[in-house]
């Protein structure tokens, strides 16, 4: 186990009123508690001023909504900022200690298990690699993972968890020969409801949604988000998948599973048409590994500590870049999104060598009639699944942009 920071990305508030707007009826009190956190959450600190002219909300309704979450103690207050004429402006943050979630990344070669705060930040974690993933095994790690990190805490501390949150890839029993299962192995999760089977198992509200969903929803929240309200978002995993943004909320479409990128079809090397997934995805670089003679099993150790593993990484970036470049092209071509945004669970400098690649690749390809979007690296970093799962309970219990992050949170809460 071991303790990290997670991203600490600042927006800077644009000028514009919340769009929901606000009310100042007692009967909508909750809600317009959620709205004032949620507005903190966006821009990092705001004071009362701000928040009133942004919410739609009176001064004397926010004053009252205000000292009710100081004393909750999940707002916290900054230095005071003096003006020239008039009181000094006070802005008020998140509190960091006064909530935390767990968060479940089930992955095809590893599973992580973390404890998340208020704003984002990853406090304890814990991460197993396996061959592949068996039910059993999964429920196992989550259940004697969530007691040895509870473990940890202070009774008080154990009372602010909001609930357990896990990113998993759906239908996980497909490409079970791609990450070497046996023939039949992987079919017991065709009739496994993990969510249900886990909530039995744990004292807290349960949430699921998919892996890559949730690193683009951890991207949007924690990440660039306040700067690109539209873009394409890649995370490279061992498959590929994504996400759509669109007016800075995840769009899923009407089976949820737009944005999901893998099978995109590409150009391969030798000019066959090939999916996304069969080239930009790290269990392509694992067969190349092993077919050098390699052991592949660094890859699975931590995504932060990967070695240069030499000619065999280099080409895969290389491929990895022309795939992505090809599949930016394409989507750019139906949606005029303002970035392409590039991650996976690999550490930094892996992720900068293939979004400097996939640039360059890019502009070797025919743009014409195509508005190219900004290709930049996500901010969140490899454990953006983890985050965007332990995101889950948190926006579902106190804030009211829930379905910005994830539209199947109304269903779990009243389930």
């Amino acid at each position: 186990m071991s303790s990290m920071d997670g991203p600490d990305y600042m927006p800077v508030p644009p000028p514009i009123l919340n769009p929901s707007g606000g009310a100042n009826q007692i009967r909508v009190r909750a809600y317009n508690e959620r709205l004032v956190l949620s507005l903190v959450r966006l821009y990092g600190a705001l004071s009362k001023a701000d928040i009133a002219r942004r919410s739609g909300l009176s001064a004397q309704t926010v004053s009252v909504i205000m000292r009710v979450l100081e004393k909750e103690g999940l707002l916290s207050r900054g230095e005071p900022i003096r003006g020239r004429v008039g009181q000094p402006s006070i802005p008020m943050r998140l509190n960091p200690d006064a909530v935390y979630s767990f968060g479940v990344k089930i992955g095809r070669r590893s599973a992580d298990l973390v404890l998340m705060d208020f704003v984002g930040r990853i406090r304890l974690q814990l991460h197993r690699i396996y061959a592949y993933p068996l039910p059993d095994e999964i429920l196992s790690f989550v259940t004697h993972g969530i007691r040895e990190l509870e473990g940890k805490l202070s009774e008080r501390e154990r009372s602010r968890i909001a609930g357990l949150g896990i990113a998993a890839p759906f239908e996980l029993w497909n490409w079970a020969d791609e990450v070497g299962a046996p023939e039949g192995t992987m079919e017991v999760w065709r009739d496994f409801d993990l969510q249900s089977e886990i909530a039995t198992q744990v004292s807290y509200q349960v949430f699921l949604q998919n892996d890559a969903t949730s690193a683009c929803g951890a991207e949007l929240v924690f990440g660039i988000g306040p700067s690109y309200p539209d873009f394409v978002y890649f995370f490279i995993g061992s498959f590929i998948g994504g996400g759509i943004v669109l007016n800075s909320a995840i769009f899923s479409g009407k089976t949820g599973t737009a944005g999901a990128i893998g099978p995109l079809p590409v150009r391969g090397k030798n000019g066959e048409t090939m999916q996304l997934l069969e080239i930009a995805s790290i269990f392509v670089l694992e067969n190349m590994l092993r077919e050098r003679g390699i052991d592949p099993q660094p890859l699975w150790y931590s995504a932060d500590d990967w070695i240069d593993f030499g000619e065999p990484m280099e080409a895969w970036i290389q491929d990895t870049a022309k795939a992505l470049a090809q599949a930016i092209v394409a989507a750019a071509s139906i949606i005029d999104f303002s970035a392409a945004v590039i991650d996976g669970g690999f550490p930094d400098w892996v992720r900068r060598r293939i979004v400097q690649a996939t640039i360059y690749e890019a502009e070797k390809l025919d743009l014409q009639g195509v508005v190219m979007p900004d290709i930049v690296e996500g901010v969140v970093g490899a454990h953006a699944r983890a985050i965007g799962g332990a995101s889950l309970p948190i926006f579902a219990r106190y804030l009211t942009d829930q379905n910005v992050l994830f539209k199947e949170i109304d269903n779990a809460e009243r389930a």
